[in-house]
């Protein structure tokens, strides 16, 4: 009997690496497969990451990627990616995921596993629905839930270093910490932290405003009016921003 092939959608999160402990755990690492789409603005050390705890797991790490950065995908799709629409996840994760699984995993023999946690369960069905025909399983939903500081102590138990993002106060190691998907926060933080991808961000913005008008990757409520926050306008706002 074909043995079942175990692929972990691996993005260098800690969510995603205690996921494929416990399918290593679980399935051990002889059909282990650690599936990570590039989105080409990570993060440097998400790389060193990834490395470091494939060869702890003994596992293949596979690397896909589309080519494109998400202000790449934007300004293509002519749509600048937000919080509540971000189309980089369908062309820069989703779709080259989907061609090496395609290309490399039979539906029958193989189960995808994906790192999202309990607190996240009202998205399993979409993603289930999606990712048909192949099967797919969520780890991290199963009992003990661990939290982000167990998950990040967990590794750093069997010699594996985290990313430092998370070290450095943001919730995820995604996109450099220049998600469109966060929110004021999170931009406020990147600014003070890392001050050139906030500029770039900027800077791209800019660029896709120019082309589509008065669009913006945050929004703002004033007297009870949703209205567009222009990256430019948050950096203003801020106190002793040299930028």
């Amino acid at each position: 009997m074909t043995a079942i092939t175990h692929v972990v959608q691996y993005s260098g999160g800690i969510g995603s690496w205690a996921a494929a402990q416990r399918v290593a755990a679980e399935h051990g690492t002889g059909n282990l497969v650690l599936l990570f789409a590039d989105t080409g603005v990570e993060d440097e050390d998400l790389y060193r990451f990834l490395a470091e705890s494939a060869a702890q797991l003994g596992a293949p790490l596979v690397r896909v990627a589309d080519g494109r950065t998400p202000f790449e995908v934007f300004t293509d799709q002519r749509f600048l990616g937000n919080s509540r629409v971000a189309p980089c996840s369908a062309h820069l994760k989703q779709r080259p995921c989907r061609r090496w699984l395609e290309a490399n995993a039979d539906p029958a023999r193989t189960v995808l596993h994906v790192g999202i946690d309990w607190a996240e369960t009202r998205r399993t069905p979409a993603i289930v629905k999606g990712w048909a025909p192949w099967t797919v399983r969520f780890p991290m939903c199963d009992q003990p839930h661990p939290t982000k500081g167990q998950m990040l102590d967990w590794a750093r138990a069997l010699d594996v270093t985290p990313p430092r993002l998370y070290e450095l106060g943001f919730a995820h190691n995604n996109c450099g910490g220049a998600c469109v998907r966060a929110g004021q926060r999170q931009w406020k933080h990147l600014l003070a932290t890392f001050p050139d991808r906030y500029a770039a961000a900027e800077a791209s913005e800019q660029r896709i405003r120019a082309d589509l008008g008065d669009v913006a990757i945050l929004r703002e409520r004033i007297r009870g009016q949703s209205r567009p926050l222009t990256l430019t306008e948050l950096r203003r706002r801020q106190p002793d921003t040299l930028l």
